[in-house]
């Protein structure tokens, strides 16, 4: 059997307004996540892993963010003459090129480089989720089916499925029906934000999306893949669900990031960070080890490198650099590098973006504080 060519594509230029003041100054994806990783590096982590050497990571807003954290994608063994990781920022100076409207517009934009790549398949993914994935296990289920679409899906508690791309799957695993963030869903199964494409096929399709529109390729614009692309190869029949079969969380919102990091903290995590068989990889800037001063303690807690705690910590991540003075207490909370908490503040159900310097309480109560410049 002929070996397929694959390109990965990892959409990382969503704008993340949902996350508030967290991607005011930092792409979505460059969001540290467990104290020492990003969220970027949970897809890099399982495209290395997966054996998938060609991976363009397409950017656009707070780009410089993300590039500080790629270093030409060295930590997942990606910085290779040939191959290796890519990346493409919005274009100027071409027909089509303008502010990427959506994820589709993304890929639409960019369709004469993927043209040239020659692929068979095209990996879509986003950079949103936590999760452990080997993808070669959707592009084999994908390639058995003949299928021009695999999507591969979990299931979420239904009162959040109207947050994502709902399915409705058949016996034999065919996609039947597709509502993008439905006010109703069809039920508890979603898409994963993780697609294996025909290339030729997906090329094709929205060549035809922008040609519905009437306008010239230099004003036709397109959106997300839900708005029109997914509907549209679910509707011809060959588009297929692939279960991920293990833990996937979106952390999309304040609320979901909050809520990943707590399963973090309980005394089973949802996987293993630091697997040898399946590690996520990173891009580290050297810290000296944590250090505890005086009565200084943490419970229940991740402490990263780099941190000085003589205070009290209970339930909480802290990044590298962090530092809680004595007589200062943080409970129930994330914070993010290089954040000081001042003697005598409490810090409780908050998360709280780097650099910043806690004098007063910060107590988020039934939601989730957020400090931000």
């Amino acid at each position: 059997m002929k070996i397929p060519r694959v390109l990965t594509l990892i959409l990382a230029g969503g704008e993340g307004k949902r996350l508030g003041a967290l991607t005011k100054k930092r792409a979505k994806p460059a969001l540290p996540f467990g104290g020492v990783y990003s969220l970027i590096d949970f897809p890099l982590s399982n495209c290395a892993h997966s054996g998938l050497e060609n991976v363009w990571v397409i950017e656009q807003f707070q780009a410089h963010s993300l590039n500080h954290h790629l270093a030409n994608g060295r930590p997942w063994d990606l910085d290779r003459t040939y191959g290796g990781l890519q990346i493409l920022p919005p274009q100027q100076g071409e027909r089509e090129s303008d502010w990427h409207q959506g994820n589709a517009d993304a890929i639409w934009r960019n369709r004469r480089f993927l043209a040239e790549f020659g692929a068979d398949l095209i990996l879509v993914l986003s950079a949103d989720a936590v999760y452990r994935f080997d993808y070669r296990d959707a592009i084999a289920a994908h390639l058995e089916k003949d299928a021009e679409l695999t999507m591969v899906t979990t299931e979420v508690a239904r009162e959040e499925a109207s947050r994502f791309g709902n399915v409705k799957v058949t016996p034999k695993g065919r996609v039947s029906k597709f509502l993008y963030k439905p006010e109703k869903p069809l039920g508890r199964e979603v898409t994963c934000e993780i697609f294996v494409y025909d290339a030729k096929i997906l090329l094709q399709t929205l060549d035809e999306l922008v040609a519905r529109t009437g306008k010239p390729d230099e004003e036709a614009q397109l959106k997300d893949f839900g708005d029109g692309l997914l509907p549209e190869l679910v509707s011809r029949g060959r588009a297929f669900a692939f279960p991920l079969g293990g833990y996937w969380r979106d952390v999309g919102t304040v609320e979901s990031y909050f809520e990943a990091h707590q399963e973090w903290l309980q005394s089973e995590t949802p996987f293993a960070l630091d697997d040898p068989q399946w590690p996520i990889w990173s891009r580290f800037k050297p810290r000296s080890p944590a250090r505890f001063e005086g009565e200084g303690r943490a419970l229940n807690s991740l402490i990263s490198p780099g941190c000085v705690v003589a205070g009290e910590v209970r339930r909480s991540i802290l990044s590298p650099g962090v530092v809680v003075e004595a007589g200062a207490k943080v409970e129930d909370s994330i914070l993010l590098g290089d954040v000081i908490v001042k003697s005598g503040a409490k810090v409780r159900r908050a998360v709280v973006d780097e650099k910043q310097t806690v004098k007063k309480a910060v107590d988020g109560g039934e939601e989730i504080a957020v400090v931000g410049s």
